[in-house]
């Protein structure tokens, strides 16, 4: 490994420490957020148990991440304002109900896809005022 090499990784390594929690909650929404696309779209799935248990295991981390969006929302100590927290815990509660009826009826993807491609907008603006 070449002295360049080393200095690069060396930078990566602390830029990776100083990545902000918008940072975070955004590449953790898009990686999910692909991953639900990736189910719901029928030319991409080849209808085996494979695509059922991924597109099971996308819907089953999305449902974790908007519980974990909201727990976080409901902390009185969140410094978030007062309405924008209510806003996520109600998105929260609907990620949860949708993502049972997509389990249960085969209700469409898209809403919670649209969810969080919002939120990755907002988080992304955000980042840019910072």
């Amino acid at each position: 490994m070449n002295a360049t090499v080393r200095a690069r990784s060396g930078y990566r390594a602390q830029a990776d420490t100083l990545r902000s929690a918008r940072d975070l909650e955004y590449d953790a929404l898009a990686m999910i957020t692909g991953r639900l696309e990736t189910a719901a779209d029928p030319d991409a799935a080849g209808g085996g148990a494979a695509d059922i248990g991924a597109r099971a295991a996308a819907l089953h981390d999305n449902r974790r991440l908007w519980a974990l969006f909201a727990a976080e929302a409901a902390d009185p100590a969140n410094p978030l304002p007062a309405d924008l927290r209510a806003r996520i815990r109600a998105l929260g509660a609907f990620t949860q109900a949708h993502t049972s009826k997509v389990l249960r009826d085969g209700a469409p993807l898209g809403p919670l896809i649209e969810i969080n491609t919002a939120v990755m907008r907002g988080l992304s603006g955000a980042r840019g005022c910072q």
